[in-house]
């Protein structure tokens, strides 16, 4: 225990000694100068004083420094909306208001009418948590039959079932000619379709299994499966027919 009767942190945290140390020193060295004699980086001593010293910045003591580092770290921490009264009163008026707002219009509007307002923010996750897990409090758990859903209770998101979305008539990669698997005998190709970030663009890559050589199918604007077919049918016909014996192309979703 500390002299002032808490827990000392383990060393990846600053002790209620590293801060006398600091207030000590601030004010005759640098925050480099205190980081390096408490082996410490400098950007921890920075992040230290600007989080844990005085509103005004110019006064920073152990003890308050040391309080305020241990309510920080309290678990579970007190939300946002059970914190803010202001906050709670606006997103729970705009779920049961008349128009039932979802919770991410209202996370979205908030920083449209509170615009200059920092404590006014709040994520969509936010208010789906205060509504749905317990213990996370803050808005009225009648509230969720305003949701859109009228769940009283989170619906998990549904799993894709792979087996349902099976090729109808697919031949089985079991089923390739024994010298496919060897890589004796060029020829023999690999497909994947690659898809860009949002699902924004794709593009398609044969390779062939024997000499790695790779091509890319050009998708611009569709990536269904009568596209992709297309574009493999014309980039393949370009070979000649010996490297042109099987393609096995991911199966994927």
């Amino acid at each position: 225990m500390t002299p002032l009767g808490l827990s000392e942190p383990s060393g990846r945290y600053l002790s209620i000694t590293d801060r006398e140390e600091i207030a000590v020193l601030r004010g005759h060295v640098s925050a480099r100068e205190i980081a390096r004699r408490l082996n410490r980086s400098p950007s921890t001593i920075t992040r230290e004083l600007k989080r844990n010293g005085s509103r005004q910045g110019d006064d920073y003591r152990a003890g308050l420094a040391q309080a305020r580092a241990d309510h920080r770290s309290q678990r579970p921490k007190p939300t946002k909306l059970a914190d803010c009264q202001a906050l709670r009163q606006y997103v729970q008026d705009k779920l049961g208001g008349a128009e039932r707002w979802s919770p991410e219009q209202i996370a979205r509007r908030i920083r449209v009418d509170f615009a200059d307002d920092e404590g006014m923010r709040i994520s969509h996750e936010a208010i789906y948590q205060a509504l749905y897990v317990q213990g996370r409090g803050g808005l009225r758990r009648e509230l969720t039959t305003c949701l859109r859903t009228g769940r009283a209770l989170r619906k998990p998101r549904a799993r894709v079932d792979h087996r349902r979305m099976r090729i109808k008539n697919m031949v089985m990669i079991s089923e390739r000619p024994a010298e496919v698997a060897d890589r004796a005998v060029p020829g023999h190709w690999e497909g994947d379709l690659i898809v860009g970030k949002n699902s924004g663009s794709a593009i398609g890559t044969l390779v062939e299994r024997t000499t790695r050589f790779t091509m890319l199918l050009h998708l611009p604007e569709d990536r269904g499966a009568v596209a992709v077919r297309d574009a493999i049918a014309g980039t393949i016909l370009t070979l000649p027919a010996q490297l042109r014996r099987s393609l096995t192309w991911d199966q994927g979703r």
